[in-house]
């Protein structure tokens, strides 16, 4: 059993497509199977439950499963930032791809929003993206800002 158990917290410690909020697991099925519970295995398999399920991005665009869209940006958002900054700034300039589209579902943003949340992104790229060494935590800051400031997406900003 402990075998199996360090498997699983190898396996889910080396993925970064969980996604995970400030509250550990977050959402999703994983995070409702182990609710109540604390530590670092629990979380690892309610991490690792909703990985392999793919249902937290699904929770946070319907706002099932637990989720609540209203919480600010997930530490999934920030990290996927860190590890994407390029291809999100790119897909932000141009107001459409795969990875501005993945960065608001990890944000919440809902299908019907998704739209408007690309154009007011490419809108103010000058403003989210202020110089060409800014760091993830100043873009999501900024993007924190720029959504608070529009009526649709503010509901996502927290």
């Amino acid at each position: 059993m402990k075998k199996t158990i360090l498997a699983v917290t190898l396996l889910a410690g080396s993925s970064t497509a969980f996604a995970a909020t400030d509250s550990g697991s977050g959402c999703g099925v994983g995070a409702m199977i182990f609710e109540g519970q604390s530590g670092v295995v629990p979380h690892v398999l309610a991490a690792t439950t909703n990985n392999t399920l793919g249902n937290q991005t699904f929770g946070m665009t319907s706002g099932t499963l637990g989720c609540d869209v209203d919480q600010e940006i997930s530490v999934a958002a920030a990290d996927f930032l860190d590890n994407n900054m390029e291809k999100v700034a790119r897909d932000m300039a141009t107001g459409s791809g795969e990875s501005l589209d993945t960065l608001a579902n990890l944000m919440g943003i809902s299908a019907r929003d998704s739209s408007h949340f690309k154009a007011v992104t490419h809108a103010r790229f000058a403003t989210i993206f202020a110089s060409d060494n800014v760091h993830s935590s100043d873009v999501i800051a900024a993007l924190t800002q720029v959504m608070k400031q529009d009526k649709v997406l503010a509901k996502y900003a927290g």
